[in-house]
């Protein structure tokens, strides 16, 4: 049974000591993954907040958790997600609850568009809005990951914990190394702001079959795709830009009708205003430190 919306609060300002992990490792993966990868890292870290809201990218992530073999999700409307240490966190379209606990040290990865589609055995609209746990996806190789990971970092550090990770991924790819071109050009030009059907035309599709390929390999129709990725320009630029945001200008900016849409956007996307916006740090864009 689906329960009510949550209603977040945002938290008081934490101080820099607070926001920031003790240690970040951030690289990009190895040459042979980098068509599908845009980044992997290992942060460890402490916050003083006990609830975060997590915003809605529109991408994949793969997601291991060093400190506890447990991880989980509480979208804004919905059931919650729990699974083991490690997980793949799919395209989400709505804001959801974390536990910072869960993040005291993390290996995570990135997948550029499309790019996850190689390491799934089904369509990647299959972890649309979940967290699914690596042993469902990926079976004993998936359940022992977590142990791997520990035992070669406690050999030779974050790198090594990486360099292992590197190794699972290529060996559980399931065809190209490389994002299907076309999906990738999509991806793109909707990330740009593209019109769908503009999309279609440029790639000489029908607009049913640009839904059909993007719900494969991004995970979302090409419309849901594109409304996440306007966010994340908004929040881009919000991030980016003067304090406080001219918010009636961002709104002609970035594709908004006028700013009452953007608000509507904001509320429907964040589960919060936007004034009352204040991520982790302006990196950390999609993280808001809540009250709980």
């Amino acid at each position: 049974m689906t329960r009510p919306a949550r209603q977040a609060r945002p938290a008081r300002p934490a101080s820099a000591a607070e926001r920031t992990p003790v240690s970040l490792t951030v690289r990009p993966s190895a040459a042979a993954l980098a068509p599908l990868i845009g980044a992997m890292g290992c942060a460890e870290g402490r916050f003083a907040h006990t609830a975060e809201l997590a915003l809605p990218t529109g991408g994949v992530q793969l997601l291991v958790n060093l400190d506890g073999d447990a991880l989980s999700s509480s979208p804004l409307r919905g059931p919650d997600r729990r699974t083991g240490g490690a997980a793949v966190h799919g395209p989400y379209t709505q804001p959801a609850l974390i536990d910072p606990a869960q993040q005291r040290a993390v290996v995570w990865v990135a997948f550029r568009p499309a790019g996850a589609r190689p390491f799934l055995t089904a369509p990647v609209s299959a972890v649309r809005d979940d967290l699914v746990g690596l042993d469902e996806l990926w079976g004993t190789d998936g359940a022992v990951l977590r142990e791997r990971l520990l035992e070669a970092m406690a050999a030779g550090g974050p790198r090594a914990g990486l360099r292992e990770l590197e190794a699972a991924l290529l060996a559980r790819a399931r065809g190209p190394l490389e994002p299907d071109p076309a999906v990738r050009l999509a991806a793109v030009l909707l990330d740009r702001g593209t019109p769908v059907a503009e999309v279609a035309d440029r790639l000489g599709w029908t607009t049913r079959r640009l839904a059909r390929r993007c719900t494969d390999q991004l995970g979302l129709p090409p419309k849901r795709y594109a409304r996440l990725r306007r966010f994340q320009r908004l929040l881009g630029r919000v991030n980016a830009g003067p304090r406080p945001p001219d918010w009636a200008a961002l709104a002609a900016d970035c594709g908004y009708h006028d700013q009452a849409h953007l608000i509507h956007e904001f509320r429907a996307l964040a589960g919060i205003t936007p004034t009352a916006y204040a991520p982790r740090s302006p990196l950390e864009r999609n993280h808001v430190p809540l009250d709980g």
